[in-house]
């Protein structure tokens, strides 16, 4: 086991994994902070590069149970103001933080079945909001998430965060353009999917179109909405009917509320049979 107490270069790249997406790519990995995202993580497969423990505490029941499942991966220890600031914690540090290995950026992770149902998300700004949709899509049945365009990163930590897991459980996969995923999509003519685009000018409100059939949902970037290459390809844009002052949803509000119309589509549909 390898004891860290100095800024030395391992810290460092692990320092900056958290804030350049260059350097993770570089590394092909990412840091994973807190109990239920480390665990879901090894319930779900996920390859485990290292293990960093804080070097001034003993392992809780959790923490060595953790390291038994994992035999193949690194252990660390590291002095605990360093691992507070790999935790990104103001106070203490955490017990421990897990270094994972990248996955490919593979559209075909993507499980597409009858009942398919995928998220695009394209050009998000905030990591925030690509976590919160992820954590969504996963609620309510989604097989995966796509993300499109010039981007906010899949893996900084704030999205990774904002996922409570969900990362881990669905597939998340990011695509330079809308070109890619069509093609994906063509390749799928065993399973016709239908593309629909959410808009607030969209012509058909969300709960008048029937997303029982196989869907890609497609989400718009925060400020601009959906991309015009997008928009072209979508086969439909549905608009969630709202009241009040607001003039329009945020990103990741609207995916749930749409995703929670198809989740109830979709019950309805399977308890009718």
């Amino acid at each position: 086991m390898q004891r860290i107490s100095s800024r030395n270069a391992r810290f460092q790249v692990w320092q900056a994994s958290l804030t350049n997406r260059a350097k993770r790519q570089r590394a092909g990995e990412f840091l994973v902070q807190g109990v239920r995202p480390i665990s879901l993580a090894v319930d779900n497969g996920w390859p485990v590069r290292t293990v960093i423990t804080d070097a001034s505490r003993p392992l809780s029941r959790w923490a060595q149970e953790l390291l038994q499942r994992l035999p193949t991966a690194e252990r660390v220890a590291m002095a605990p103001e360093l691992l507070a600031e790999l935790g990104e914690k103001d106070e203490a540090a955490p017990e421990l933080v897990a270094v994972l290995e990248l996955p490919p950026d593979d559209l075909d992770r993507i499980p597409v079945r009858p009942d398919f149902l995928g998220v695009v998300f394209d050009r998000p700004t905030g990591p925030g909001n690509i976590g919160s949709i992820i954590r969504s899509a996963d609620a309510f049945g989604a097989h995966g998430v796509i993300v499109t365009g010039h981007a906010a990163d899949v893996y900084d930590p704030k999205a990774v965060r904002a996922t409570t897991g969900s990362l881990f459980g669905i597939p998340a996969v990011r695509a330079p353009s809308q070109r890619e995923v069509i093609e994906w999509v063509r390749r799928s003519a065993d399973v016709p999917i239908v593309v629909v685009g959410t808009d607030e000018h969209g012509s058909v409100d969300v709960f008048d179109f029937d997303f029982t059939q196989p869907t890609l949902l497609l989400i718009g970037n925060e400020t601009n909405g959906l991309s015009a290459g997008w928009r072209e390809a979508a086969d439909q844009l549905v608009r969630i009917p709202i009241t009040g002052s607001a003039s329009s949803l945020n990103a990741a509000n609207a995916a749930t509320a749409v995703l929670y119309e198809i989740s109830r589509q979709r019950s309805h549909s399977f308890k009718t049979r």
